[in-house]
């Protein structure tokens, strides 16, 4: 939990070292005015928070500063973290933990977002966890997907199903289930085709691939997690509506965090969509993607 902890804290040195450095400093003394609540309020937006949870966060400050149970600015700093950890909420515990034979994790999410690396870290996580882990190239629109996963996959040291470019998808996952079952592997990661998100026939695509899935193993795909790159910020949101109307999407995880100043993103995604945030990639290598804890964010944004 420490180790977590001060990962995810360590990946949020850009965003607590701008805006919520900030907002740390406005509220870290004096009385609180009509020009203070602006102020949040614009820091807040530019930091990726999105204008809907912004307005109900400072909404919130502002009724308990006239009502009187809130009347400095540390306190202010202190409801405003209650607030932000409420909005987070507790995630219920991912499906990947509950016993059987196969489980399924599809993985989806826009080219450029971070989706293959993610996959390579998450088969390290699992690994390292026990777990007999397996991945499936289903990306097959783009050569230069497969020949990268593959190369992730061998720096994972876990076993890939690699067609062809230009297969079929659907027969991807159907191979890689059937090779899961016969080399006995208990996890199967799916990387999925990444174009643009509006592409009608990409959704059309994704929904086979879980229907393949769903036919061949019980309640499968037990997670759909989408990758979304925190460098994009709104753009990453609107990216996630398009994938959760489509692929009945559980979880989110939140790629490159260490790279942007604005990881208010991870409220929006909350807040606005309900999607829990499961994972958040701290760093470049094998081993920087943590399981996503809330008390340890929120506090990582203002210490």
């Amino acid at each position: 939990m420490l180790r977590r902890a001060n990962k995810i804290r360590d990946s949020l040195t850009k965003t607590r070292r701008s805006f919520f450095g900030q907002i740390a400093g406005l509220l870290g003394g004096g009385k609180l005015t009509e020009e203070t609540w602006e102020e949040l309020e614009a820091l807040l937006v530019q930091a990726d928070v999105g204008v809907p949870t912004t307005i109900a966060l400072v909404d919130k400050l502002r009724d308990q500063a006239a009502k009187g149970k809130i009347k400095t600015s540390d306190q202010a700093q202190d409801l405003l973290k209650q607030e932000m950890r409420s909005i987070l909420g507790t995630p219920a515990p991912m499906g990947v933990d509950e016993p059987r034979l196969l489980t399924v994790i599809l993985i989806v999410g826009v080219n450029g977002s971070g989706k293959t690396t993610t996959i390579a870290k998450l088969a390290r996580y699992y690994k390292e966890k026990g777990r007999r882990v397996m991945l499936a190239a289903a990306d097959t629109f783009r050569a230069a997907a497969i020949d990268q996963l593959g190369i992730w996959a061998e720096r994972a040291d876990v076993p890939i199903v690699a067609p062809q470019p230009g297969a079929d998808p659907g027969a991807v996952v159907y191979d890689a289930i059937r090779s899961s079952q016969s080399r006995k592997a208990d996890l199967l990661i799916i990387d999925t085709a990444g174009r643009l998100h509006t592409k009608y026939n990409l959704m059309e695509e994704l929904r086979k691939v879980r229907g393949v899935a769903s036919k061949r193993v019980h309640a499968a795909p037990h997670e759909t997690l989408l990758v979304i790159d925190a460098t994009t910020g709104q753009n990453a949101l609107s990216q996630a509506r398009h994938f959760k109307d489509a692929v009945e999407v559980t979880g989110v995880v939140v790629a490159k965090l260490d790279g942007t100043a604005k990881g208010g993103i991870v409220f929006a995604i909350a807040q606005e969509l309900g999607l829990p945030v499961r994972f958040v990639g701290t760093g470049e290598t094998m081993d920087d993607l943590e399981e996503f804890d809330p008390d340890a964010f929120v506090e990582g944004l203002f210490e």
